[in-house]
């Protein structure tokens, strides 16, 4: 009952959109340039049977257009292939160190990385305490590779200006 309802209500006043649709002025094509139509014209002129033979209607091409069936499929994106070999490892995170995280909204850092907090304080610890926070312990404690050695690049307050 209720799909009778829904269609006499679609299809109510149906008639006269589509009566306004096909009543609409059709696009006219664009005039051409005055030298086209004069050129046009002449070879008109010139060879009659040209415009006999647009108006033919070719019989052999129309069964060759019949006869076209094309089936066709969208190929495999290279990038979803791509994507699907090489399948990333899950990056392991640690919590960062110290309490001055609290100002921040930082809940994890990637294994590997370090703050920019965090590589000043063990950079100033290391200056303290030479002896204790050594290049072993610190990439130890922060999870960090011995071969990306901080400490021998730089060292804080001893720049002079």
């Amino acid at each position: 009952m209720g799909a009778a309802v829904t269609r006499g209500i679609r299809n109510f006043n149906l008639e006269n959109p589509a009566e306004r649709e096909i009543s609409k002025m059709k696009p006219s094509p664009t005039p051409g340039y005055p030298s086209t139509n004069s050129l046009l014209q002449e070879q008109i002129s010139l060879y009659p049977e040209i415009k006999v033979e647009i108006a033919r209607k070719d019989d052999k091409m129309l069964s060759f257009l019949k006869d076209v069936y094309v089936d066709s499929k969208d190929p495999v994106s290279s990038v979803q292939v791509k994507a699907a070999e090489t399948r990333q490892e899950p990056e392991e995170f640690r919590l960062p160190k110290g309490h001055h995280f609290d100002i921040i909204n930082m809940k994890s850092i990637p294994k590997g990385k370090i703050s920019i907090i965090e590589a000043l304080t063990f950079l100033n610890n290391h200056k303290l305490y030479q002896e204790t926070w050594t290049a072993e312990k610190i990439a130890q404690e922060y999870h960090l590779e011995q071969k990306d050695n901080l400490i021998k690049i730089t060292t804080p307050g001893n720049k002079k200006y």
